[in-house]
């Protein structure tokens, strides 16, 4: 499973006039000392910002889901069918327990991994939990042509993800050190938040 960057998130800024993208001064990059696991729900980034966070910090990356399905030889939707959300819900748990043992990189989550108190712990004893939001209808806009989103199945519309966001938005909020939107930004301008702010205390949300 090779998810592509979602459209709702820039990767690059534009001139207004609709003229060549812009070309920024090279940065030095800014090395990670512990890692950066992206959270949030389905749509909402993760993916797209870890790629970007990768190239701004110098640290690998790693997509929690994809790593699973390598290793499993089987897309997600396979695997709940086959063995159940439960033993997908322990293949994340053991994968986020070997992450903590290895060099400092950026984690994009699956969209129910904090929804395990160990998870949350283990992630927050390796590094920096960030939570990335948007809106249930920009959420649906960038899901709704995805068929690898097996909690969806059989309810890719807009009243059901609302209902979904809003169960799982405590455990979100709870788990997440900081939390950054994502709505109308591009790529760069939420990984340079997050990189900023990622030194402030638990819950120095925004």
């Amino acid at each position: 499973m090779q998810r592509q960057p979602i459209s709702g998130i820039l990767m690059e800024k534009v001139r207004p006039n609709g003229g060549k993208n812009i070309v920024k001064e090279e940065r030095k990059q800014m090395k990670l000392d512990q890692h950066i696991f992206l959270i949030g729900f389905m749509g909402c980034g993760k993916s797209t910002c870890a790629a970007c966070l990768s190239r701004m910090t110098g640290a690998e990356q790693m997509e929690m889901d994809q790593e699973i399905v390598k290793r499993q030889g089987m897309e997600i939707p396979e695997i709940f069918r086959a063995h159940g959300e439960g033993y997908f819900r322990d293949l994340e748990t053991e994968l986020i327990k070997e992450i903590g043992n290895m060099e400092p990189m950026v984690v994009s989550c699956g969209g129910g991994a904090v929804l395990r108190e160990e998870n949350v712990a283990l992630m927050k004893a390796a590094g920096r939990i960030v939570l990335l939001t948007a809106e249930p209808e920009t959420v649906f806009d960038r899901v709704k042509e995805s068929s690898d989103r097996p909690v969806l199945n059989g309810n890719m519309n807009l009243p059901y993800i609302k209902e979904l966001m809003e169960t799982r938005r405590p455990r979100y909020e709870a788990a997440a050190d900081v939390a950054v939107a994502t709505d109308g930004r591009t790529a760069e301008e939420i990984c340079e938040e997050i990189l900023e702010r990622r030194k402030e205390e638990p819950h120095g949300t925004r």
